[in-house]
């Protein structure tokens, strides 16, 4: 696949929703309240670090661009998770995305019969279309929704396919609502997502036995602390599509808005049961810079 034209024909199809004259664009300008853009998931779409937002990457107010980078690890008793990527925002309206992540299987790859210390690698591409609603202001009731889609591509698709996976790259649909309440500063954000991702595609798609698209829930309840600083947990339901055990997911975050630009967040995160590998939890650091 050329991944330019994919990015390209994402632009192409999304403009359109977006009428100001490019003329008029602001770039960078730093409207959003801190925090309110979200950070990276571990997908690279804006939101929290496991969970999809309904909220657009950048710190762009709908008359301007914005962008976002981040980096992300996680170490777990047996593996160890590292991610890095990109995002736009254009007009606080359409986001794309991108995020390359790599799976460290340490001595557990060698159990695996697939060689200690083997990389599994995955390319996401992904684009978000704000269709309704703002996550801070107007109607407190009326949260803001989007819809998305990420494009993955397992960059090691032999182990894939060795592990009974069907395919070596999916697409996931998304569905998202997000909604920041100030006078009470709770955020809550829930998210459908049709896929048929195995262990978020690292260990590819569907089962050759035939398992394919399910529909799986996140769930995002977080409290401001202070203008900077915010605490919440997540909660991500997956398939158990090559039935290795594959269990749900969930953390318990904190993130710190170091500068209006630089977030960092901190999580406890228990990703269950891996590749028969039990009981993985452990600790994910996350930086993001916004503009």
């Amino acid at each position: 696949m050329n991944y330019r034209r994919y990015l390209l024909a994402a632009l192409v199809l999304t403009a359109p929703l977006c009428p100001a004259a490019a003329e008029d664009l602001v770039w960078f300008e730093d409207d959003k309240l801190v925090l309110t853009n979200g950070v990276s998931t571990v997908e690279g779409a804006s939101g929290g670090g496991l969970a999809t937002w309904a909220t657009i990457a950048g710190r762009e107010s709908d008359r301007g661009v914005g962008i976002s980078a981040h980096v992300t690890g996680a170490e777990l008793p047996d593996f160890r998770w590292q991610s890095h990527g990109a995002a736009i925002g254009y007009r606080n309206r359409v986001e794309l995305s991108y995020a390359r992540q790599n799976f460290d299987t340490r001595a557990a790859g060698e159990a695996l019969g697939i060689g200690r210390g083997t990389i599994i690698s995955q390319d996401v591409f992904g684009a978000k279309l704000r269709v309704l609603g703002d996550t801070v202001y107007g109607d407190p009731l009326l949260p803001q929704i989007s819809v998305g889609v990420q494009h993955k591509v397992n960059r090691d698709g032999p182990i894939a396919l060795a592990v009974g996976a069907a395919d070596t790259s999916g697409t996931d649909f998304t569905v998202s609502a997000t909604k920041l309440v100030l006078s009470h500063s709770i955020l809550v954000g829930a998210t459908a997502r049709a896929t048929k991702a195995n262990e978020g595609g690292l260990l590819g798609y569907g089962s050759a036995a035939g398992e394919g698209y399910s529909l799986q829930f996140e769930g995002t309840a977080a409290c401001q602390l202070s203008r900077r600083a915010v605490v919440g947990a997540e909660f991500r339901t997956k398939p158990d599509n090559l039935g290795l055990g594959e269990d749900d997911w969930f953390d318990l975050f904190a993130a710190y808005a170091v500068t209006d630009n630089l977030t960092v967040t901190a999580a406890y995160a228990d990703l269950g049961t891996i590749a028969t590998f039990e009981k993985q939890r452990g600790g994910l650091l996350s930086a993001q810079l916004a503009f």
